[in-house]
């Protein structure tokens, strides 16, 4: 994650720039701190700059107090209205900030959503927020933020392959080669803790792993077979043994991948993100076929397997974001197989979702919580070179939400 800090003396262009280009559906209100939240996602600028001066000395001997913050997550972290905000806090309080009035825009005018902050360096004593090796605290809070919320650090290149992984195709040729190639970088790119999430994980890109055992002269052996498969799943062609892909393939090499992956996500806990994630999708549709196609939008995989009779007995997820491969009851019994098949099969199962229910990624946007900052105007400009529209599902829906409660409000003050 980058961050980008200017400092300057309009407060009310940095306020303009992020409202006007909120108010004209290109971002929305995350949360704010002291400063006036309707809830709504938009801003009363006006109101916004009252509030600040209100907060602030009118004589202050510090120069440029408006603070401009840009947060940038790597193009691969998808992340939802609440981690951004609790992203945004997490940073402002480490930086000094946590305290001060503030707002926290997310900008949506490029595919890759990014925060914007506004806030005062100024306290109401009119004394200066310290911000000495403001780069240098920056850039440690953002590698933590990073660890903690498993995001990609945006300032290294080339962590994920400049060309995505293909699936191994049989019909063209070389089938060895590309087999190698997947095993490779699915080992390099992704933490994995049983043979299952492996298999899982190599069944995206048309492979398949199994163990073999047995005894020779005595000895006792364990190795790894894989093979190549269509995309129902079938086997098509010879397997290969793992020694042909190099000792990085073979059984003892994948044993200690499992213990090195559970330790790492011990560590950095990525999985809260694919849970919150995973449940926000799946409190919004009842349809199995819309929960896999809209956790894929946001970077997860799902893979469901199924007994003979249909029923759904493991479910998979791999989160492309952080590289992790969960199995569904590892995040927790809600999303378990057997809570998975339950939530598919209700009476209303394949119908649109209870129309006042609110995804879980939003609840905190109605709280009326506060906390925001922003950005000065000569730094806010020209930060991000806009290039296309992005639409956020679950924001658009929040936002319908919202206008139905102003609707009824509306109704009983009429006597309706």
């Amino acid at each position: 994650m980058v961050a980008k800090i200017s400092v300057g003396n309009s407060l009310y262009g940095a306020l303009a720039y992020n409202g006007e280009k909120i108010n004209e559906a290109k971002g929305r209100l995350l949360t704010t701190n002291r400063i006036y939240n309707d809830g709504t996602g938009t801003m009363d600028i006006h109101r916004a700059m009252e509030d600040f001066l209100g907060m602030m000395p009118v004589r202050s001997k510090v120069e440029k107090p408006v603070v401009h913050i840009s947060l940038n997550p790597h193009p691969d972290d998808i992340l939802t209205d609440t981690e951004f905000q609790n992203i945004a806090r997490e940073y402002l309080e480490k930086m000094g900030f946590g305290n001060q009035p503030y707002l926290v825009f997310k900008h949506e005018d490029i595919d890759r959503h990014h925060l914007h902050i506004v806030t005062v360096r100024v306290d109401e004593d009119g004394r200066s927020i310290d911000t000495r090796n403001n780069f240098y605290r920056s850039k440690q809070i953002t590698r933590e933020l990073e660890r903690k919320y498993g995001l990609h650090d945006a300032e290294r290149k080339n962590r994920r392959l400049d060309t995505p992984l293909r699936k191994v195709d049989a019909s063209a040729g070389d089938v060895k080669k590309q087999a190698g190639n997947v095993i490779r970088e699915l080992n390099r790119m992704y933490k994995f803790q049983t043979m299952g999430e492996y298999r899982a994980l190599l069944s995206l890109y048309n492979m398949t792993v199994e163990e073999t055992h047995g005894n020779v002269r005595g000895r006792e052996y364990h190795g790894l077979v894989y093979s190549v498969t269509d995309d129902m799943g079938n086997k098509v062609g010879n397997p290969f043994k793992s020694s042909l892909f190099g000792k990085s393939a073979g059984y003892e090499a994948v044993q200690k991948k499992f213990a090195r992956s559970k330790q790492e996500i011990k560590d950095r806990k990525p999985a809260g993100m694919t849970k919150r994630t995973v449940l926000s999708v799946l409190e919004g549709t009842y349809d199995k076929e819309k929960f896999v196609s809209r956790l894929r939008e946001k970077g997860i995989d799902t893979v469901l397997r199924y007994t003979e009779e249909g029923r759904i007995y493991g479910a998979t997820f791999i989160d492309h974001r952080t590289g992790c491969v969960l199995n569904g009851s590892r995040m927790g019994k809600e999303l378990s197989a057997n809570a998975l098949q339950e939530h598919f099969t209700l009476p209303y199962a394949g119908l649109p979702p209870i129309p006042l229910s609110v995804p879980v990624e939003t609840r905190e946007d109605m709280r009326g919580q506060s906390a925001s900052d922003h950005e000065n105007t000569a730094g806010g400009v020209g930060l991000i070179t806009p290039e296309g529209p992005a639409v956020d599902a679950e924001e658009e829906a929040f936002i319908r939400a919202m206008q139905r409660k102003r609707k009824k409000k509306r109704r009983k003050g009429l006597g309706m």
